[in-house]
């Protein structure tokens, strides 16, 4: 993945100067870094053998809930914290509806995904949520630490930190467990369930974080918000790597799928390409990746 994200971005830099520039390269970081972000919580969901289609939602709801929390008058920590709270409140009802009421993870969070968009739709009655806020809270979307957008820098932090979890921690290896074989990994002592319950509620509380820069960006909570983000979430996992059979993916591998969907759409617009082409480009390598993943899974039958 890291070689292909290599020559894409090389065949691009041939093609027009403008695309290695510190100002553009800072622009395509900024862009995908939501979808990144939102990637290193499904990549775990995707490694246990699930699926978590309300990310976008809970993005959204996430983002209108810190707005409204800011129009009322309440301090920054609070508003933020309403704001993780929902994702933890998502998260949580996804796992417990997935291994507690043993629903499948496509069902479960197909519902939770309409649950949040109806509500952001109820609250807002499609009028955009926009408060007055603090510097202290804009500069999460909208500062710099040097050159680099505070956005990258929240999706590297995390990044970096659960890669570590996923790759060093007893509860990396229990998810993997869980998702390459979940049966044996119950009968050699992991708890199936709760492993599978921490990762639906990481990847909710992941979310709300998306959510909360998202708005601290735009200072605008719209009721589309998060909209169909969910599809380019698992396009970025599945593209770097990750198997929807479960038990094989990485958190650094999502960054790079997210990364390499980023620069197309970047590539595609300096190119002067027409931009709905973007999305036939995105399929393409989204068929590719995935008959990759097939193709090797088959070898290693054999």
């Amino acid at each position: 993945m890291l070689l292909a994200l290599l020559l894409v971005s090389a065949g691009i830099a041939l093609v027009t100067p403008y695309f290695l520039t510190t100002d553009n390269l800072m622009g395509v970081f900024r862009s995908f870094s939501l979808t990144a972000i939102m990637s290193v919580g499904m990549v775990m969901v995707i490694v246990t053998g699930g699926i978590d289609l309300s990310v976008g939602s809970v993005m959204g709801l996430s983002g209108l809930v810190t707005a409204l929390a800011f129009q009322n008058g309440f301090p920054t920590v609070v508003c933020v914290s309403f704001g993780l709270g929902v994702g933890f409140v998502f998260g949580l009802t996804n796992g417990l509806l997935v291994t507690a009421g043993r629903l499948p993870p496509f069902i479960a969070t197909l519902g939770t995904l309409s649950i949040g968009r109806g509500l952001m739709y109820i609250v807002t009655r499609g009028v955009p949520v926009t408060p007055d806020t603090p510097e202290v809270f804009n500069a999460i979307g909208q500062g710099y630490v040097g050159l680099v957008p505070a956005p990258v820098i929240i999706m590297l932090v995390l990044a970096t930190a659960f890669s570590v979890i996923m790759r060093f921690t007893t509860f990396g290896r229990h998810v993997y467990a869980t998702g390459g074989n979940e049966q044996a990994a119950w009968l050699s002592g992991v708890n199936t369930s709760r492993v599978k319950l921490f990762v639906y509620t990481l990847a909710g509380a992941i979310s709300a974080i998306a959510g909360i820069v998202a708005f601290s960006r735009y200072l605008s909570a719209e009721p589309a918000s998060g909209f169909g983000i969910e599809l380019d979430v698992i396009a970025a996992a599945v593209i770097g790597g990750a198997s929807l059979s479960g038990g094989v993916g990485s958190v650094q591998g999502a960054i790079l799928g997210a990364a390499l969907t980023g620069i197309i759409a970047n590539g595609v617009v300096l190119m002067n390409i027409n931009t709905y082409a973007q999305q036939t480009i995105t399929g393409g390598v989204i068929l590719i990746a995935v008959s990759i993943d097939v193709w090797r899974h088959g070898r290693k039958e054999r």
